[in-house]
């Protein structure tokens, strides 16, 4: 390019990006919506009557798929009472006059007395899943009693409580009962903190395999059908609702020359016979996944097995993990990579052994697993599946979610899933800050205390701070739990900034809100207080392998630390990310970071993820309004020796961004020049793509690429070009489409209007037979792409003005949402102002298409010229 970028030179852009958030936002509604813990706690039974034991047996009609069963749990009564309250989906069909009960005689241990105790009716709660058995008498607390429901219900085709799917013209039969869905299968205390053990028996034809928690005690014939047998399985440990499971179907047992024969619990892979010949490498994964996590928690899990069952086509997002029972869909079970796999084996310990007693915890035990899982899987193989982008992925989106004037406020489901994120960096950051030796035995300590039975968020952190105050890595005075209920108290993280005195040696900290989105109107934000660990790193004495924080800023605004390095020397705070903030620092700090990235020396000295971390933080910050874009600018000067793609994962966002805000300004020229300074180089070191290499080769290069023809590099330009001029010169080009679609963006953009008429033609003859995303593609390409205004304008007249044939309303929707992201966003307020009052009255029946026009026309300005 002939081009030498300094700093100064940078300084010509910022200019055009000062001010390029508009304080227009709409306010929004935000909506808790907590779908994933959907029993509401009007549901939640009574403590007064117990379970103490279930005995269930199922009769399944197949054909007709229904099924008939009969339960009997053994209850105590914790205080008096004279009617018993159980879950019952209104499914599931009881029959009061059919309810029995009778007394069990503590003294002499009989079960089947004759004692027995009138059932008035049974009933249902209306509009709950609550059914209610009202017997003559009061029971007097301490009395047990065994209750006798007969019951009936269907087997669904939604993969939820019962239910059967088919595979290559084979049918199966499992259950899914999580989260609260065992009340679907037969009548219970459904929830998670009651914990009892469970004997069971189900009748299926004998060509079927039946599976369940336990491995089976017996088969008898059928009394009745000939071609039937009744399967007894061995009585269960205590365990919750959610965690019962069976499966019945033809699969065949996949024999295994590795198995497990010398410990428990056995580990069984079942699966079509065809299958076999796949299964040995992820038999093998399997069991060195459950022997790492067994190493890791010291401990093997209570069962005599697990089986893990290879279903085709499972209709879940997710495996069921059923306690000794897993369903997996074959192509989850498959997948190359351990995180999967490792991320349902550990919820053997944590959520089927140990388990939470209500849904709200629910969370905490997905992060466990979560963290766990990726630790494990980093254990193993040094995390290849990751790319190099774990933590980075959750905790970026997660700085772009929290950082919002609304959080959740555009995917409220979402809450959820980010508050579980945010549980899982905060382990991290415990991981560190409490060593590792410390978090592993508290977890440790945490299953042996927690064994059978429930607990509650708490118990693990005081699990977590025992052991970390016996180990000495917490100070006396600290609590872990004090710790992370600062960071779980709002939705929001925090940021730190470090004011250094370079005379005295001496600098500043202060915490507030993270706020990237403007305006920073956040209700009450200054009473928005972290514990944060200050983990800081010298360039007088670096040393990124430790965790062990430098101090805590204990829930202060702002502290002072004493004996920083000398004035040229630079310091970095939360290196490597341990902890969810991020961190800015004054002028003189970031530039000699900068200058010692720009260094081969530097960037070896500082690892990859504190690279990242320092790029994207800079970053950040300046959209933010906390520092000046000439400082974070500075700080992607090194980006253009940087070879690691775990720093090169935050560059493709910046630049996307940037480029967005200057796309129509007189600087956005130098943007793209800079951009191809920026990426060239290692885009032409990576050179083509090889049939074998890494996957983030293959990810960088392509993203490089995308971004160096957006930006308008010759040989890509030129290389687009070529591929577009052999679709032009086939012989039916509305049958044909290019090899390498995302050269239609470039075309469009740097290319001439005959090139872009070509493209408008093929989507105005588009033949029916070609697969509609295509269309959709290549018209997307043609709104949101081109940068002249004359392409813009015709193609507003012929599917706006003129309403041709060929374009249908959601045609024009489309285009108007790719003109509204792309960089012809003035054209299309040129079209609205000059041909308003036809428009106007084109629209005026068409008033869901006029707010469309009308909101991408005016909704997005860059400059207030424009506003």
């Amino acid at each position: 390019m002939g081009i030498k970028w300094h700093a100064h030179c940078i300084f010509h852009l910022l200019f055009f990006i000062l001010n390029f958030q508009t304080n227009n936002a709409a306010v929004k509604r935000s909506i808790d919506m907590s779908a994933a813990y959907s029993l509401n706690t009007d549901d939640r039974l009574p403590k007064s009557v117990l379970p103490i034991s279930y005995e269930i047996h199922l009769e399944p009609n197949y054909e007709e798929c229904t099924f008939s069963g009969l339960i009997k749990i053994k209850l105590s009564w914790a205080a008096d009472s004279k009617k018993i309250s159980l879950h019952a989906h209104h499914d599931l069909n009881i029959n009061d006059r059919k309810i029995k009960m009778h007394k069990i005689n503590q003294k002499y241990g009989d079960e089947n007395s004759t004692d027995y105790v009138a059932v008035l009716r049974g009933s249902r709660i209306p509009k709950k899943n609550i059914y209610v058995v009202y017997l003559k008498e009061t029971i007097m607390q301490g009395t047990e009693c065994t209750l006798e429901i007969p019951f009936d219900g269907n087997i669904w085709s939604s993969a939820e409580g019962f239910f059967t799917g088919s595979y290559e013209n084979t049918t199966y039969f499992a259950t899914n009962l999580r989260l609260n869905n065992a009340h679907r299968l037969f009548p219970c205390f459904d929830e998670p903190g009651f914990k009892v053990p469970f004997i069971f028996s189900i009748t299926r034809p004998k060509e079927l395999v039946a599976l369940f928690n336990t491995p089976l005690n017996q088969s008898t014939e059928h009394p009745k059908l000939n071609e039937y047998v009744i399967d007894f399985f061995e009585k269960t440990p205590p365990m919750s609702t959610f965690t019962f499971g069976f499966f019945i179907s033809a699969l065949q047992l996949y024999k295994s020359t590795n198995i497990m024969t010398s410990s428990q619990p056995i580990i069984q892979m079942w699966t079509l016979k065809d299958d076999e010949n796949q299964l040995e490498e992820t038999y093998i994964k399997i069991v060195t996944i459950y022997n790492k996590i067994k190493h890791y928690f010291g401990t093997h899990i209570p069962l005599s097995k697990i089986d893990v069952v290879c279903i085709p086509d499972l209709p879940l997002a997710r495996p069921v993990d059923n306690w000794g029972l897993l369903l997996f869909g074959k192509r989850d079970l498959l997948r190359k990579g351990h995180y999967d796999i490792t991320h349902e084996l550990i919820y053997q310990w944590l959520g089927s052994w140990v388990t939470p007693n209500w849904w709200n915890d629910a969370h905490l035990n997905k992060a466990i697993a979560s963290f766990l899982a990726s630790d494990i899987v980093l254990e193993i193989d040094g995390g290849v599946e990751f790319n190099g982008k774990y933590p980075m992925t959750t905790l970026y989106s997660l700085y772009y979610e929290f950082s919002k004037r609304y959080p959740h406020s555009r995917i409220t489901g979402m809450k959820q899933e980010t508050i579980s994120h945010k549980t899982e960096l905060v382990l991290r950051m415990l991981n560190f800050t409490l060593s590792k030796k410390s978090f592993q035995n508290g977890i440790r300590n945490f299953i042996l205390e927690y064994q059978y039975k429930t607990f509650c968020g708490d118990d693990f952190w005081e699990s977590l701070n025992s052991q970390s105050l016996k180990d000495g890595t917490l100070k006396p005075h600290l609590n872990v739990g004090v710790i992370v209920n600062t960071w779980f108290a709002y939705h929001r993280l925090p940021v730190v900034k470090v004011l250094r005195d370079y005379t005295e040696k001496t600098a500043i900290l202060q915490q507030k809100v993270y706020l990237r989105e403007r305006p920073h109107d956040v209700p009450e934000q200054e009473k928005m207080l972290w514990w944060i660990p200050i983990l800081l790193n010298r360039q007088d004495a670096l040393n990124f392998s430790s965790g062990c924080p430098y101090l805590w800023m204990e829930n202060k605004k702002q502290i002072n630390i004493q004996n920083m390095p000398e004035k040229d020397q630079f310091i970095i705070i939360n290196y490597e990310e341990i902890a969810p903030f991020p961190v800015n620092y004054d002028n003189k700090n970031w530039k000699m970071l900068s200058d010692i990235l720009q260094t081969d020396n530097g960037r070896k000295q500082i690892p990859p993820y504190t690279r990242a971390k320092l790029l994207h933080d800079a970053w950040n910050l300046a959209f933010a309004g906390d520092l000046s874009f000439s400082a974070a600018l500075n700080m992607t000067l090194f980006i253009k020796y940087e070879r690691n793609h775990i720093v090169w994962n935050p560059v493709f966002t910046f630049i996307d961004q940037i480029g967005r805000h200057i796309d129509e300004s007189e600087v956005h020229a130098k943007f793209e020049s800079y951009v191809i300074f920026l990426l060239a180089p290692f885009y032409e070191e990576l050179g083509e793509e090889l049939s074998i290499e890494d996957n983030w080769k293959t990810d960088i290069r392509t993203l490089t690429k995308r971004f160096l023809c957006r930006a308008g590099y010759k040989p890509c330009i030129k290389e687009a070009e070529q591929t577009f001029e052999i679709w032009q010169n086939t012989t039916n080009p509305n049958h044909e489409y290019p090899e390498a679609s995302h050269y239609l963006c470039p075309i469009f953009k740097w290319g001439s209007l005959e090139k872009w008429q070509f493209g408008l033609e093929r989507v105005m003859q588009f033949p029916k037979s070609r697969k509609l995303s295509e269309r959709t593609h290549l018209l997307k390409a043609l709104a949101g792409c081109p940068t002249q205004p004359e392409k813009i304008e015709q193609l507003l007249k012929i599917t706006i003005l003129e309403d041709h044939s060929n374009f249908t309303e959601n045609d024009k929707f489309l285009i108007l949402t790719s003109l509204t992201s792309g960089s012809s966003h003035y054209s299309l307020l040129n079209f609205v102002s000059t041909n308003w009052m036809t428009l106007r009255q084109k629209f005026k029946n068409k008033t869901n298409l006029w707010d469309h026009l009308i909101g991408s026309a005016t909704g997005f300005f860059l400059n207030s010229e424009r506003l």
